[in-house]
């Protein structure tokens, strides 16, 4: 009898497995997870919301309202290289993420949540590892000491918005290089000792220094219980950097603190009012960060100890006079921040030879622009100042600036006009950007000097005109422009070397002298706000007719519609992002496969806004290489059903953002879910549909294909045929509990095929047991108590093994069952009492004792029990009653006395209940 019951076995489970597909509303690949390879899309954050990832990772999971860790990394793909989780878990269970070898990033945003000791093994690649809570206050969170030891290759380790005062010697691992405590509950630095004791050496007698004997940053930013920095707290610690911004400190006491070397201070947002010359004084770092203090007026006497920087920020603090021997008291600065301060026309940069190491310069929005403030800086190669009110600029302004590969910053000025020859003093100009002015023409002669200058932002708060000759080796123009650009294109090829275009405008002119504009080299083109007559193939319109090597194309026009749009010579397309085109305009639409029909090489296709009305197989013809579909800020979108044909063929990425579709059935919805393993959705989920223009209900689009829509009835009838057959054999080889669960489970499909779900029906009596006491309850409780009328009572009992729903919140249905029911009957045992959940049913029913008009609790004993076993059993027995007790231990009850007494006692808890 061992290889029928085998053979059963394996049927059974076959069968169930195949009808958990249709038991599940829409078996989504990963509900409520966004799963991405960044190498497709790299601005794909601009369209879907994703948590931040650090560079590197390109492969990665964002999974939001995540309760059940487990059921949620299971969908997630196993490859990932990148997981963000946020959500509620309370506790991070051993090896949560065994199945992905290949992490290397995992940032946690979810709430209280206690860490036990093997959560992170078998991530041997994971190099950040982040706890995140971006709240007003902290959170706890319990972590071992032996919880990061498996993590041998981690590199960084953040914890943001936590309170650790009840997680203590954290073993930090030895390839840590980034350590992060950013708001917490950090009073002072020696509580950092008992958190980590081998951060610190020789702070544990008992725990050996592992750690590098450099740590590269320690950040304890935006800790406002932490004022003072003291106290041999970091006694022998080496660190890089230390990072204390937004800490409001009254004391930094560097040889208090016990440091032995420290290279960068961030003291950003922490109140200083004057450069920390004791820090200065004692450690000789290279960095010196002061941005957004109040540090108005310096002294000679400030910059005695500051000979060492190589980087000093002091933007944004009112800062209103430097001393004249500023620079001088700076030999080795290399890197200089003096934006948004109040300096304008105080500024003196000295004269000599002072800072020939100085490179890069901000002087962003200081007001005015120092007279001939270049003249000594000859090795400058950055130099930024912009809204700075300039309003004209000559040569002699810019006067010394010498340096090879010289980028130049002249962003939201008052420049209404070049003047011809202000660059001849910089031969050696490589970047120029003039965004944000009021020119309204710009000529080639007045570009002229650079020998090399490769990148170029143009714009204008009005129309533009730009007129020849380019420069020669231009790689990159931007031009943006609050009216028409208009270009002037002489004969020849003047962008032979453009890589990168992006065109920021309402319409664009084009001026050919009897020729056709090329653009042999573009790879990257971005057109924001033009009209779609820029790709027309008709003569003197259109200027992007041939592009042979283009790969990206980011075309959003102005609500135009796409009538006459031609995407031709782009045999090498790979990314198309269209928006704001109307494809249905004056009942005339225009057809998706028209336009995508040159584009054979595409592999990622983002369509927004373009009133699509209706999508079908053929609007994707021609494209088999897509790998990434993503619909955004549709209306009344339409899902034909012919697109079923596509799926063999289906992306590997599919997103649906802010859509609103038709409420209409297509039978290829449930084959996509089923049969479509290794496609990744998202977003329909969270999509509404609406049945006419006049709909304001915001259905859920899902909803309403599983409550509408009739489902796949070849494989209905498959799963039928193959159940009758199975329950036949079961019935005549006699395996009555395991054809109890079939009959349940195709009672519960049955009510899912009809549109109908069981657990909505009143039932008089939920019933708790444990599954040791299930066969008892099947053959005998069941039979005597759903006997049908007029023989027997005709009750309705409610059994989780029966009537729960696949993939239901077991907790929350058994609450709701308990509420709904007109009595709880809890079947005790000792097995009963070893059962978690047999204990929360019972703690669920007697807290629903004490409302009126609920449930009633009825106790039924099948063997001896101690009552101090039960959980809160004084406050049990001063709800229930003695009529509320059975007991069945050693047969001291009838059996047909006991069910006329439960029958008796579930009328009278109908009658109470009903009063």
């Amino acid at each position: 009898m061992k290889r029928p019951l085998f053979f059963f076995t394996l049927l059974s489970l076959l069968l169930l497995g195949l009808m958990s597909h249709c038991l599940m509303s829409w078996a989504w690949t990963a509900p409520n997870c966004t799963i991405e390879d960044i190498s497709l899309l790299p601005n794909i954050f601009h369209y879907i919301p994703f948590c931040p990832l650090a560079p590197g990772p390109h492969i990665f999971a964002s999974c939001s309202n995540v309760k059940h860790l487990a059921q949620t990394l299971r969908a997630v793909p196993q490859n990932i290289e990148a997981l963000c989780l946020l959500g509620t878990v309370p506790i991070l269970p051993a090896d949560a993420c065994e199945h992905f070898p290949t992490l290397q990033l995992l940032r946690l945003q979810l709430g209280t949540i206690r860490i036990i000791s093997g959560t992170f093994q078998r991530l041997n690649q994971l190099q950040h590892l982040s706890f995140e809570h971006h709240g007003s206050c902290c959170l706890n969170l319990f972590l071992p000491p032996d919880a990061l030891v498996p993590l041998r290759f981690l590199n960084s380790l953040s914890y943001h918005g936590y309170c650790l005062k009840y997680s203590q010697n954290i073993l930090l691992p030895i390839s840590l290089s980034h350590l992060t405590l950013r708001h917490s509950c950090l009073t002072e630095l020696q509580e950092l000792q008992g958190l980590f004791p081998n951060l610190v050496p020789g702070s544990s007698p008992t725990t050996s220094p592992i750690l590098a004997p450099f740590l590269e940053v320690l950040d304890l930013s935006a800790n406002l219980k932490l004022s003072r920095i003291g106290g041999q707290a970091l006694h022998g610690l080496q660190l890089h950097g230390l990072k204390l911004d937004g800490t409001p400190l009254s004391a930094l006491d560097p040889l208090g603190s016990g440091l032995l070397h420290l290279d960068s201070l961030y003291l950003a947002g922490t109140g200083a009012q004057k450069l920390p010359g004791n820090v200065t004084s004692y450690l000789a770092f290279c960095v010196l960060d002061l941005g957004r203090n109040q540090i108005r007026n310096l002294e000679d006497g400030d910059l005695l100890s500051c000979h060492s920087l190589e980087l000093l920020s002091l933007h944004d603090n009112g800062l209103q006079l430097l001393p004249s021997s500023f620079l001088s008291a700076l030999p080795q600065l290399q890197r200089l921040n003096l934006s948004m301060n109040k300096l304008g026309p105080n500024l003196v940069l000295p004269e000599g030879l002072v800072s020939s190491n100085l490179r890069v310069l901000d002087l962003s929005h200081i007001c005015a622009l120092p007279c001939k403030a270049f003249s000594f800086l000859p090795q400058l190669q950055e130099l930024w100042l912009s809204g700075n009110n300039i309003s004209s600029l000559s040569s002699e302004s810019l006067e010394g600036l010498m340096t090879e590969d010289l980028r130049l910053d002249l962003n939201w000025n008052q420049i209404k006009m070049l003047k011809p020859g202000w660059l001849s003093s910089l031969p050696a100009l490589t970047s120029l950007n003039l965004l944000g002015t009021h020119l309204e023409y710009v000529f080639g002669t007045q570009l002229q000097g650079p020998q090399s200058l490769s990148h170029l932002q143009l714009g204008s708060s009005e129309m533009l005109e730009i007129y020849p000759p380019w420069p020669p080796a231009l790689l990159s123009l931007e031009v943006w422009a609050g009216g028409p650009i208009q270009f002037r294109v002489p004969s020849g090829e003047p962008f032979l070397f453009l890589e990168n275009l992006t065109l920021q405008t309402t319409y664009v002119l084009l001026y050919l002298d009897n020729t056709t504009v090329h653009f042999p080299s573009l790879s990257h083109l971005i057109l924001r706000g033009c009209y779609r007559s820029i790709f027309s193939s008709l003569k003197h319109q259109g200027i992007f007719t041939q592009l042979p090597l283009l790969e990206h194309l980011h075309f959003w026009s102005d609500h135009d519609d796409a009538d006459n749009l031609h995407l031709f010579g782009m045999s090498r397309l790979r990314v198309l992002e269209l928006g704001d085109l109307w494809f249905f305009y004056n009942t005339r639409p225009v057809q998706l496969e028209m336009l995508l029909k040159e584009l054979p090489q595409s592999q990622v296709l983002v369509l927004s806004n373009l009133k699509l009305r209706n999508l079908s197989v053929s609007s994707f013809t021609g494209v088999g290489l897509l790998q990434l579909l993503l619909l955004s800020s549709e209306w009344a979108l339409g899902l034909d059903s012919s697109l079923q044909e596509l799926i063999p063929q289906m992306p590997l990425h599919v997103y649906f953002s802010n859509i609103t579709f038709t409420c209409q059935c297509g039978s290829w919805v449930g084959p996509w879910a089923t049969r479509v393993p290794n496609t990744f959705v998202y977003g329909l989920e969270k999509s509404i549909c609406k049945a006419n223009a006049s709909d304001y209900s915001k259905k859920p689009l899902v909803s309403f294909l599983s409550g509408h829509c009739p489902h796949d009835p070849e494989f209905q009838g498959f799963l039928i045929i193959t159940l009758v057959i199975l329950l036949t054999f079961l019935a005549l080889f006699g395996y009555p509990k395991l054809l109890y669960h079939l009959r349940t489970l195709f009672h519960a499909w049955w009510w899912k095929l009809g549109g109908q779900h069981s657990r909505n029906q009143f039932h008089y009596v939920f019933v708790s047991y444990c599954e040791q006491d299930q066969t008892w309850v099947l053959k005998e409780l069941v039979p005597a108590l759903e006997k049908p009328l007029p023989d027997g009572e005709g009750l309705r009992l409610y059994l989780p093994a029966r009537d729960f729903g696949v993939g239901q919140d077991r907790t929350n249905v058994t609450a709701t069952s308990m509420e709904s029911s007109r009595a709880t009957l809890c079947v005790l045992s000792c097995q009963a009492l070893r059962s978690p959940w047999c204990n929360l049913e019972l703690r669920l029913a007697y807290n629903l004792v004490a409302k009126p008009g609920t449930a009633c609790l009825l106790v039924l004993f099948l063997e001896p029990i101690d009552w101090r076993q039960l959980h809160s059993y004084r406050r049990l027995g001063r709800w229930l009653q003695k009529e509320d007790y059975f007991n069945l231990s050693q047969g001291r009850v009838e059996w047909d006395i006991f069910c006329e007494q439960l029958r008796k006692r579930l009328r009278k808890a109908g009658q109470e209940r009903e009063d």
